[in-house]
């Protein structure tokens, strides 16, 4: 199998995202997961760029790296500069990294117009600047990344071709072949790549592309096909404008599906599991949908879908989910047929209870049409089943609930001038019966949901001390029937969790107290129920 490198630059290019800002601590634990995982390079930033990544790189040499290599970022030396008076360049010689990655021009108008270059002294700045990280800082490999390539090289091929010369003359080890603005389509880079493999034979190849146009993905492959060895990109995608490609589709792509020897052994089913330790890490909800490794990825809710998936897997599912480290789920919904409602429910053994799967089903498209959903709330569905199967027995009964909401203020500031704080306080009293004992609570919280919770917890916490090891973690609302104004119903997802496991409930009312109350109180059922079983 022929060998594909993986340079990750999510700790550079990916960090230039909107909203993405990772710390130091952020930056050395993804180095440790990226390595961990397999990745050839890791991309640490441009050592004169900030503090923050002057410090990783210090930081980074007392990491005991198993198999990454960490790379440091920085431009070609300033116009009419010697190489060695140049502080970019000294930065990167100083970073003592083992990798220094070189961007240049690629593009003749960007040298004329943007960095007010002419041609000639282009050439010399890549060359020196090659030359120079490849003879002082002793390092195992210089990479040169030719920014705007495949634009420069439909302007100005012969150019763009001489560029790529001086960096291989000045002692690059490999030139990558960028789409910087991202607009550029898979069949001109394959036609471009195969272009250049022919121009420079025996030339190490690599391919950095960004999704302005949504293909980077693609484009990254094509560039394979042609001959590139080496893709850079970031963990799913994350980037500039339209973010950059996605490592874990092309992963994913190259591994799975095209047979190439990527990573480390054993790696690719960790796959989904750094997909998302990097959005954790960044703040970043995850993208459901996202190939491979998303939540929806290997999700079934159309009745025949499920139906196939449960005879043959292959039928509804391009790969085994097992392979990324992902899981089948099958969607309970009103568009669920008997096949959904019998996989959701095989615990139960009733595959051969007909009737009951149709009772189940039509219950379930008659709550749908009342505004509830249970793709998201499959602890409320397991309570349903329960119900319908005449094994529900209520760990605890509402007596009656209340909630209270008022504005408070603060004192006066010394000197007595100026108002006070303005704030709002939160209380609910909560009644409930557990078997012939009545629990009488009150308690405060930062709002309606959280003082329900808390005084919930509160009248149940001595008959079910286990509960203290569960925790709300989401809470969602939506109108089902906007129509009605302010007489809508609203639907509420909540999504709990505790050591073990992650569950969601919903409740739907035109109150959307009362909604957060029936979502809140399955949320508590189905943890009892749960231990109980277990």
């Amino acid at each position: 199998m022929t060998r594909i490198q993986i340079y990750d630059t999510t700790l550079r290019d990916g960090s230039q995202g909107e909203g993405i800002n990772f710390s130091l601590q952020d930056k050395l634990l993804i180095t440790k997961k990226l390595d961990e995982i397999g990745v050839d390079y890791i991309e640490g930033g441009y050592p004169l760029s900030n503090p923050k990544d002057f410090e990783y790189f210090q930081e980074i040499r007392k990491l005991k790296l198993k198999h990454a290599k960490v790379a440091a970022f920085g431009m070609t030396r300033r116009k009419n500069c010697d190489p060695g008076a140049d502080v970019c360049l000294k930065a990167l010689v100083d970073s003592r990294a083992a990798v220094i990655t070189i961007v240049g021009k690629t593009w003749d108008m960007h040298v004329t117009e943007v960095l007010g270059a002419t041609l000639d002294e282009n050439l010399r700045m890549i060359n020196d600047s090659v030359r120079y990280c490849k003879s002082q800082a002793h390092v195992d490999e210089v990479l040169y990344d030719a920014e705007h390539f495949f634009d420069g090289f439909k302007a100005n091929p012969e150019y763009a071709l001489k560029t790529l010369k001086a960096a291989l003359d000045g002692g690059a080890k490999m030139v990558i072949l960028c789409d910087t603005n991202g607009g550029t389509l898979p069949g001109d880079v394959a036609e471009r790549v195969a272009t250049i493999r022919q121009g420079l034979p025996g030339v190490a190849l690599g391919i950095h592309c960004h999704n302005d146009c949504d293909v980077a993905t693609s484009n990254s492959l094509v560039a394979v096909a042609q001959g590139a060895t080496q893709v850079q990109g970031t963990i799913n995608g994350i980037g500039e404008r339209c973010g950059n490609a996605d490592l874990v589709a092309i992963i994913a792509n190259l591994t799975v599906k095209l047979g190439y020897d990527v990573l480390q052994p054993g790696s690719l089913q960790h796959l989904t599991e750094l997909s998302r330790y990097v959005y954790e890490i960044a703040n970043m909800n995850f993208r459901n949908n996202q190939p491979f490794v998303g939540t929806s990825a290997f999700a079934h809710k159309g009745g025949m879908h499920a139906h196939g998936v449960a005879r043959v897997s292959a039928s509804y599912e391009h790969i085994d989910p097992v392979l990324v480290g992902n899981e089948r789920r099958i969607l309970i919904s009103e568009l669920s047929g008997q096949a959904n409602i019998l996989t959701k429910t095989a615990k139960y053994a009733i595959a051969n209870n007909k009737e009951l799967s149709v009772k189940l089903r039509d219950m379930v498209q008659d709550l749908e049409n009342q505004g509830y959903e249970f793709e998201a709330a499959e602890a409320s569905f397991d309570l349903l089943v329960k119900k319908a199967l005449g094994v529900y027995r209520p760990k605890f009964e509402r007596i009656a609930y209340r909630v209270g909401v008022e504005t408070v203020s603060s004192p006066l500031p010394a000197g007595g001038e100026g108002p006070g704080v303005r704030g709002l306080s939160t209380e609910a009293t909560v009644k409930i019966r557990i078997g012939d004992v009545i629990e009488h609570t009150v308690a405060e919280g930062d709002g309606p949901v959280n003082a329900l919770d808390a005084a919930l917890r509160k009248a149940l916490q001595d008959a079910y001390p286990n509960l203290a090891q569960m925790q709300l973690v989401d809470y969602k609302v939506r109108v089902v029937n906007s129509r009605a104004g302010t007489a809508a119903r609203v639907r509420v997802v909540i999504e709990s969790r505790d050591h073990t496991d992650v569950w969601g409930t919903v409740g739907v009312s035109e109150n959307i107290i009362e909604a957060s109350w029936l979502a809140l109180a399955d949320s508590f059922e189905y943890k009892l129920f749960k231990d109980e079983e277990q």
